[in-house]
This record gives structure tokens, sequence and C-alpha cells, in this order.
């Protein structure tokens, strides 16, 4: 399975969520990127293209207005493979609260 998780700018949530369940779950094919050109350009990051929404089975938001960008450029195509984690943007990258929050609300393997 291809999962592709998306914040803000690939800095802080999706970056740490996509290494974490890389190392602990090798069965599946894990990727992140940020949704604001701005911050991702500014910081030479990832930023999410309709290719990669395409090639994800699953994809992972922080936050409900993750979910109003992609509406915004791609309409309600990829709607159905969308999940909210409701992670608030005020954790740094891999800080012991975000681990622990993604821990408990992502469904993998262990």
């Amino acid at each position: 399975m291809n999962i592709l998780f998306l914040c803000t700018a690939n800095i802080q949530r999706s970056k740490t969520a996509e290494e974490i369940f890389q190392t602990l779950d090798s069965a599946h094919n894990y990727k992140s990127a940020g949704l604001s050109e701005k911050y991702t350009s500014k910081a030479s990051l990832t930023l999410c293209t309709e290719e990669m929404l395409i090639w994800a089975d699953s994809v992972w938001v922080f936050e409900e207005m993750h979910i109003e960008r992609i509406k915004l450029h791609t309409g309600d195509q990829f709607l159905a493979k969308i999940n909210n984690f409701d992670i608030a943007d005020k954790y740094q990258y891999f800080q012991r609260e975000l681990v622990l929050l993604l821990l408990q609300r992502f469904p993998f393997n262990r």
C-alpha cells in the first residue's frame, strides 16, 4: 500500500510521520509532502503534486484546511482516500507528543 502524509510545509508533522512509519512498517511505501508552495519552496522541500495523490492508496492530512486545499486544486477526486489526523501545527519535528499522537491515531500493523 502507498501512503502519503501531507501537512502545510513538510517540515514537522508529515516528515515525522513518514520517517516513523517507514522505520516501523516495511510492508508499505510511505511519502510525505507539503501543501503550501510558499513554504515548501522557501525551504526546498517536497510540494504535493497530483501525481503523488494518484500514487497514494491512502492520504493522511493533519488539519481540515489541508482537505480544503486539496479540494480547491483537484475537486472531489481524491476525497475518498483522505484521512485527517486532526493534529494542530504546534509540534516540532519528532517532538515526543507528536510521535505519541501519530502512533495512537495511525492504524498500522504493530
